[in-house]
């Protein structure tokens, strides 16, 4: 079998990585207290777990691929494509909806949309630059794209019904970044 990257001496520093500028952020701002402060840790456990799920295992001694450039894209929606896979996407994808809504300043289903998008398709183009110059492991897939989305706005709309409750709106303020 081929040599791995071993996992966590890449994501834990890069969770450190992304800590620490998130706590100098809030600190810029003056807003840089427990709640925000637990917020922050939970994005960057978050942004190491996706890490780890999504762009590992990448080989060390993987042959180099004579497949062409397009051998590591699925680039054709709803083809071929499992419902277990799409739901679990959307579940990955829940907590970005949650976490957009406590970090911008002005939270909107459109918003919620575009940083789910851009978070997946950072995602997708990283999975596919590993698979053709690391010997990564995943494919690239338009559905991933997609249903990642559908899981950020989701998230989303759920933390905007369950904070219609006051005792979870109050909640909701003592950790959103505002």
């Amino acid at each position: 079998m081929f040599r791995q990257v071993p996992v966590l001496p890449v994501v834990v520093p890069i969770a450190a990585v992304v800590l620490l500028g998130l706590l100098l952020h809030l600190r810029r701002r003056g807003l840089l207290d427990l709640q925000r402060a637990s917020v922050a840790l939970a994005l960057a456990a978050y942004v190491a777990g996706v890490v780890a799920n999504t762009v590992f295992p990448i080989y060390l001694d993987k042959p180099t691929s004579t497949a062409p450039w397009h051998a590591g894209l699925a680039l054709v929606p709803l083809h071929d494509y499992e419902v277990a896979d799409a739901l679990m996407n959307v579940g990955v994808f829940l907590p970005v909806g949650v976490l957009a809504s406590l970090l911008l300043a002005r939270p909107s289903w459109a918003r919620v949309l575009a940083a789910a998008a851009l978070f997946s398709l950072v995602i997708e183009v990283t999975q596919y630059v590993t698979a053709r110059t690391l010997g990564g492991g995943h494919v690239a897939d338009a559905d991933d794209l997609l249903w990642n989305v559908v899981g950020g706005v989701l998230g989303w709309g759920l933390l905007r019904l369950a904070v219609r409750a006051p005792a979870l709106a109050r909640l909701h303020d003592r950790f959103a970044w505002r």
